[in-house]
C-alpha cells in the first residue's frame, strides 16, 4: 500500500489502542476508536552521527512549522546537543544560526584561540604534530585526541540561560541524554547534574575526544551501545515518537582504510544491533544516512544543514496532519515560542578550585581577574577562563554555578593542569632548508617558580638549535625577562645578476639575546634588550664575488610587539606587528672579500656603529565565508651602512626562516641582499574545501632608497607573484606553489610541508 502523504485525525487514536511501537503507515488504515480524554505525549529522539547530527536541524525546523509540541526528548552524541537546546528553549531557527556560525575548526580541536595566549607564549603555540606529556618519569597518552576546551566553553555559553536547574527533567521539554560507561559498556542515562558535562559526555567518540568524568564514572559516547534512545523517551511517557536517524551501514573493507576508522568501525559495532531494535518503537520514523559525509565533516556544516532542511521540508506535510489531527481531537494546544529563560549577568560571591597541585589558587584567579561581588555574562568567564588557560599551566578548565541564598551564585572550578614538562615533535621539508626532524623539550617551573624553559633542536639537512629561560614576574605574567642562545647553520646559493645560481656557502650565525617585556594586554608588549651576534661566511662553492670570515658585535634595541592573531596557521582574521629600533655598536670583522677565487686586499671594511630599524606586519581580513585577506608590508633600514658587512638583509623564499631574511614570492632564498628595503604584499586565500586552500599573492620591493652597501648590487625594485595550493593534514600545511618573477621572467616551483624550526 502506498503510504499516504499525511495522518488523519482517526490514526491518533490507534497510536493508543494499538501500540505505541506502531510506524505511522501501519496505522493509516485503522478505523477510529473511542475518545482519548487525555491528549497523547510527543516524543522527540535525535540519533549520534557527528557532524551529520546537523541534519537533525531540518526536523526540528519542520516541527516548528507544523504546530507540534514536543513533550519528551532524548539524544546521543550530536543528537543529544540538538535535542538539548531544543529542550532548553532554542528555536530551531535559532539552532540554525548558532550551527551556521560556530568556528567548528577551533571549537572541535585542542586548541583555544591565540589571542587567549599570553604574548611570550604565542610564537610557540600550535607549532608541533604531537605533543606528549612527561608524567610519572614516562611519557602519558591521553584518553583521546581531543580535549575540546573551546568545545567546553561554547557549551556554557549556550547553556546558561539553564545554569540553575540540575535536574533536566525540569527544562521546558523534559530531556535525557545518552552516554556509555568505559569501564562496563553500560548505557548510562542522563538526567540530572551538569548539563554542558553530561552533553560533552555524551559526545565523546572512543579515540577521538578524552572520556569525561561523570557522577564517580568515566564516560564516553553514548552511541557505542545505544544511539537511537527510543526506548528511553517511551520510557519518559511518549505516546508518539518522532525519530530522526542518521547511521548508515557498516562500511565495508574498502572503505576502512585507517586505523582511526577501524577504531571507530569496531567502537559502534554494538550500536547498530541495538538501532534495529529501537526503530521499531518509533511512530514517525525518518532515516538520514547522509553517506557521501563523515561523521568529522564539520567542514562541510552548511551543505549537511541544507541536506536537513530538505528532509524536513518533505516530512513537514505528515507533521501538519499529524498536528491538524490531534488540534481536531483535543481542540487547539497553546504553543510557546518564546521558551528560553531569560540570562541575566550573574553577582559571583563566592568561588572554588578543585584540581590544583603545581599553581596556586592565587596564581590562578588572578590569571582570569576573577573578582567576587562582580557581575559576569556567560561571555565574560569564557574570555576569564581563556586568560588563564592562555598561561598554558592548564589542560582543561571548565566551571559550574551554584545558585545562593541571596540571589548571588558561587563559580566550581575544575581544572586539569598540564603536565610541567613536555616533548614535542614536529617535521618539516621545505625546498630551501631540506627534510627536518624538529625536537622540542619543554617544561615550567624547572629552574624558578612562575617560568619556561625551552630546548629546541632541528636536526636534518641545516642544523639549528634554541634554547630559551623565560620568567614571569607577577602572576598575570605582565613583567618577563628572557634569556635566548641561539644557533643556525645554513648552506645557501648564491646568484648572479642574471638570476642564476653562482656559487654556494655556509652560513653560521649565533646570537645570544636577553630583553625585558612589559605586556599590557595578551596582545601586546613592549620592550627593551641587548644582544651579542656572531656571523660566519665560508664558501664552498665560490662566485664571482664572495666573503669568507666572520663579524661580531653587540646590539641594543627597543621593541613593541603585537599580535591578534586567531590562529597560528592560516589565521583568519587579526594582525602580527613587530618593530624594533637599534643601534649596534662597534664592530670585528675579520673577512677576506674575493674576486673569484683572489682575495682582494683593497678592501677595508668599516667597524663603525650604526641604527638600525626593522618593521614587519601582517594583516587578514575575512572577506566572505572562504575569503580571507592577508596583506604584508616588512622594512628594514641600517643607517650609515656603506662599507659594514653581514648584516644585510637576504631577499627571497615564500618561509621566513633565517636571520634577516626578507620573503619575496619570485625569487629564491639570497638572491639578493641590501642594506634598505621596502616590501609590500597582497594575498587573496579561498578556502576551496574543509582542508583544501588556494592562494594568489603579489609584491613588490624596493631597495637603496636610503643606504646602499658597497659590496652588493642589487635593483631598485622587484615585482613578483605566487600561486599556492595548500592542503592541511596531519603534518600541518602542504603547500605548493609556481612563483613569477617580472625582473627574472621565470618561473619557480616551491614546496614546504610542514611548519619550520
Amino acid at each position: 500500500m502506498k503510504k499516504p502523504p499525511y495522518l488523519p485525525a482517526f490514526c491518533v487514536f490507534f497510536f493508543l489502542l494499538y501500540g505505541s511501537g506502531a510506524s505511522a503507515q501501519d496505522t493509516a488504515a485503522r478505523p477510529a476508536a473511542s475518545p482519548v480524554r487525555q491528549r497523547p505525549k510527543i516524543g522527540l529522539v535525535l540519533s549520534g552521527g557527528g557532524a551529520k547530527g546537523l541534519a537533525h536541524i531540518g526536523i526540528l525546523k519542520a516541527i516548528d512549522s507544523a504546530g507540534l509540541k514536543v513533550d519528551y526528548i532524548t539524544g546521543t552524541s550530536m543528537g543529544s546537543i540538538m535535542g538539548g537546546l531544543y529542550a532548553i528553549g532554542y528555536s530551531a531557527d535559532s539552532i540554525e544560526k548558532i550551527a551556521r556560525h560556530i568556528d567548528w575548526d577551533l571549537l572541535l580541536s585542542n586548541q583555544s584561540s591565540m589571542r587567549a595566549m599570553i604574548m611570550d607564549e604565542k610564537d610557540e603555540y600550535g607549532k608541533y604534530d604531537v605533543e606528549l606529556p612527561w608524567v610519572d618519569h614516562w611519557f602519558r597518552f591521553a584518553t583521546g585526541v581531543i580535549e575540546g576546551q573551546e568545545l567546553w566553553l561554547k557549551f556554557s555559553e549556550l547553556f546558561r540561560p539553564v545554569y540553575n536547574i540540575k535536574d533536566f527533567s525540569h527544562f521546558s521539554i523534559p530531556f535525557k541524554c545518552i552516554a556509555t560507561d568505559i569501564s562496563t559498556g553500560e548505557a548510562v542515562v542522563l538526567d540530572t547534574g551538569e548539563i554542558v558535562s553530561a552533553l560533552r559526555a555524551s559526545m565523546a567518540i572512543p579515540s577521538v575526544f578524552t572520556a569525561v568524568e561523570y557522577g564517580g564514572r568515566k564516560l564516553v559516547d553514548g552511541g557505542v551501545v545505544r544511539n537511537f534512545p527510543v526506548r528511553d523517551v517511551r520510557a519518559m511517557g511518549a505516546d508518539i515518537v518522532i525519530g530522526s536517524d542518521l547511521s548508515g551501514p557498516p562500511k565495508t573493507p574498502d572503505q576502512v582504510t585507517n586505523a582511526l576508522q577501524v577504531l571507530l568501525q569496531v567502537a559502534f559495532f554494538r550500536e547498530a544491533a541495538d538501532t534495529r531494535t529501537e526503530i521499531p518503537l518509533c511512530t514517525i520514523y525518518v532515516h538520514q544516512p547522509l553517506d557521501k559525509y563523515g561523521m568529522g565533516n564539520f567542514g562541510e556544516a552548511n551543505a549537511i544543514i541544507e541536506e536537513g532542511l530538505k528532509e524536513g521540508r518533505k516530512l513537514y506535510p505528515r507533521l501538519k496532519a499529524l498536528a491538524d489531527s490531534l488540534n481536531a481531537i483535543y481542540g487547539p494546544q497553546e504553543i510557546v515560542k518564546d521558551r528560553l529563560p531569560s540570562v541575566f549577568p550573574v553577582k559571583v560571591s563566592a568561588f572554588t578550585v578543585k584540581g590544583l597541585k603545581n599553581t596556586s589558587q592565587g596564581f590562578f584567579i588572578q590569571s582570569m581577574n576573577l573578582e567576587t561581588n562582580h557581575y559576569y555574562t556567560a561571555h565574560d568567564l569564557s574570555r576569564m577562563v581563556r586568560r588563564a588557560f592562555g598561561t598554558r599551566y592548564y589542560d582543561r578548565i571548565t566551571y559550574s554555578l551554584a545558585p545562593q541564598p541571596d540571589g548571588s551564585s558561587r563559580v566550581d572550578f575544575e581544572v586539569e593542569e598540564n603536565p610541567l614538562t613536555f616533548a614535542k615533535i614536529g617535521l618539516n621539508y621545505n625546498q630551501f632548508s631540506g627534510i627536518s626532524a624538529i625536537l622540542n623539550l619543554t617544561s615550567r617551573d624547572f629552574f624558578t617558580p612562575t617560568s619556561r624553559d625551552l630546548v629546541t633542536v632541528n636536526i636534518g639537512q641545516n642544523f639549528r638549535m634554541r634554547a630559551e629561560h623565560l620568567q614571569y614576574f607577577s602572576r598575570r605574567a605582565n613583567f618577563t625577562f628572557s634569556v635566548a642562545p641561539q644557533y643556525d647553520h645554513f648552506q645557501i646559493t648564491t646568484y648572479n645578476n642574471k638570476y642564476k645560481e653562482a656559487g654556494l656557502y655556509g652560513q653560521s650565525y649565533f646570537r645570544m639575546d636577553s630583553h625585558f617585556g612589559y605586556s599590557t594586554n595578551r596582545n601586546l608588549t613592549i620592550g627593551l634588550g641587548s644582544r651579542w651576534e656572531y656571523t660566519e661566511y665560508d664558501p664552498s662553492i665560490t662566485s664571482s664575488l664572495d666573503f669568507k670570515g666572520d663579524n661580531n658585535f653587540f646590539t641594543s634595541y627597543a621593541f613593541v610587539r603585537s599580535n591578534t592573531l586567531d590562529r597560528p596557521v592560516y589565521p583568519k582574521r587579526g594582525f602580527k606587528l613587530n618593530m624594533e629600533a637599534d643601534h649596534v655598536f662597534d664592530q670585528d670583522p675579520r673577512v677576506q672579500y674575493f674576486a673569484g677565487s683572489q682575495p682582494l686586499s683593497d678592501t677595508s671594511f668599516s667597524s663603525a656603529p650604526y641604527e638600525r630599524f626593522l618593521v614587519n606586519y601582517d594583516q587578514y581580513v575575512r572577506v566572505a565565508e572562504r575569503y580571507t585577506l592577508e596583506a604584508h608590508l616588512q622594512g628594514g633600514l641600517n643607517l650609515h651602512y656603506r662599507n659594514n658587512i653581514m648584516n644585510e638583509f637576504s631577499i627571497g623564499g615564500l618561509t621566513d626562516q633565517f636571520h634577516n631574511q626578507v620573503t619575496f614570492a619570485g625569487l629564491r632564498e639570497g638572491t639578493f641582499y641590501s642594506a634598505s628595503i621596502a616590501e609590500g604584499a597582497l594575498a587573496l586565500r579561498y578556502q576551496l574545501f574543509n582542508n583544501v586552500l588556494i592562494t594568489g599573492k603579489a609584491n613588490v620591493l624596493f631597495n637603496n632608497f636610503i643606504n646602499k652597501s658597497n659590496f652588493f648590487t642589487t635593483p631598485d625594485f622587484l615585482s613578483g607573484y605566487a600561486l599556492t595550493f595548500t592542503y592541511n593534514f596531519a603534518l600541518g600545511p602542504l603547500e605548493l606553489s609556481a612563483m613569477y618573477c617580472d625582473q627574472s621572467r621565470s618561473v619557480l616551483g616551491y614546496l614546504n610541508i610542514g611548519i619550520p624550526f
